[in-house]
């Protein structure tokens, strides 16, 4: 079960990490402008999870009624520890969706997504002092190669510069993004580090909870911005100048509140099933594919320097997940119980 779980979370991640940038951008080339109603849309969508989580008190609530358990479930399994240390990660998310959010509107997304591929090594180097987490040959390989390639991406960046954009304002959005990789990658150890803490057994429902409260605070850390930037009086007057019609204006900002909180909840689920560094992993693996739909969708330039970091970026993919491809190539007598990115590994350690 824990495996197939896992495998949803993976699936889940993928699919919100491919569609999250792509429908931000849309959002801001065809007339959006506020920075802090991108952000908050990025965690607004908590309420959602209330329906996977009844779902879950209802099915425990079954089996107490069918004498499976031998007593019934609190209705609310978080703990004031668990609750304290998410609502701080809730404001450190508020702060990175903003800086994510700031630096998508000024550059392509194609090149924002190579730069937020560097939150992997970011990740991996949080993981290491944070949690401990063991590294291979193979993984450090892999981070290697992720970095190099954003750094030839930022020495060789000018050259997809939007139209009518100065060379401040591009670079700006550079170093913010970076900004916003770096606090991405201390989250994912900080949610791994706080369920290693916690002395209480985590379980599924449990972890629904906490991507609840981690949503409401990054969504209030984000709603004092708008109060302050006055986002809540011009959403009707931005909606009627939007170039796709003021229909397609509001589909655009619930499709993005959703499809954002799939994001969160897949990455907290992915934590939850295996490691931080795994989620850092999986959502730098669908980078080719964001990099083919932004050429598509947006037509996006993709010159010789996106390609040799993009070329990099799956050589590390590739390297990653080798020990695992090797162990699945072996005679099942001889595998070994595998130590890579794949394992579940137990809450209690």
């Amino acid at each position: 079960m824990n495996q197939y779980l896992l495998w949803f979370n993976c699936i889940m991640l993928a699919i919100s990490n491919v569609g999250g940038p792509l429908i931000l951008r849309l959002y801001f080339i065809h007339g959006g402008k506020r920075l802090w109603l991108a952000s908050w849309l990025e965690t607004a969508g908590w309420p959602i999870l209330i329906i996977p989580l009844s779902f879950s008190y209802f099915l425990k609530h079954r089996r107490f009624k069918n004498g499976q358990d031998e007593k019934p479930s609190k209705f609310f399994l978080i703990t004031s520890f668990l609750f304290m240390s998410s609502a701080f990660i809730g404001l450190l998310v508020g702060l990175d969706d903003y800086l994510y959010t700031y630096g998508v509107s000024l550059l392509p997304v194609s090149t924002s997504a190579l730069i937020m591929s560097t939150h992997l090594a970011f990740t991996a180097g949080f993981a290491l002092f944070l949690v401990k987490q063991k590294f291979t040959s193979y993984s450090v390989n892999a981070v290697i190669l992720l970095t190099v390639g954003a750094i030839l991406l930022g020495l060789h960046s000018n050259g997809d510069r939007p139209v009518h954009e100065s060379n401040k304002d591009y670079y700006l959005g550079f170093l913010i993004t970076i900004g916003a990789s770096l606090l991405g990658g201390l989250l994912l150890p900080l949610v791994e580090l706080m369920y290693k803490k916690s002395k209480h057994t985590i379980t599924y429902s449990l972890v629904i909870e906490v991507q609840i409260v981690i949503s409401v605070f990054a969504t209030l850390f984000c709603t004092v911005g708008m109060l302050v930037n006055n986002d809540f009086k011009v959403i009707r007057r931005e909606a009627k100048e939007f170039e796709l019609g003021e229909t397609k204006y509001y589909v655009v900002l619930v499709a993005s509140s959703i499809i954002w909180q799939m994001c969160y909840l897949g990455t907290i689920g992915v934590i939850f099933c295996s490691t931080s560094l795994l989620a850092g992993v999986i959502s730098a693996v669908i980078l080719p594919v964001i990099e083919i739909l932004a050429v598509i969708f947006y037509h996006e330039s993709f010159k010789a320097e996106k390609g040799i970091a993009l070329f990099l970026s799956l050589w590390g993919f590739v390297s990653y997940f080798y020990p695992e491809l090797k162990a699945s190539w072996k005679p099942k007598k001889q595998c070994l119980e595998p130590e890579g990115a794949l394992a579940v590994v137990s809450q209690s350690n």
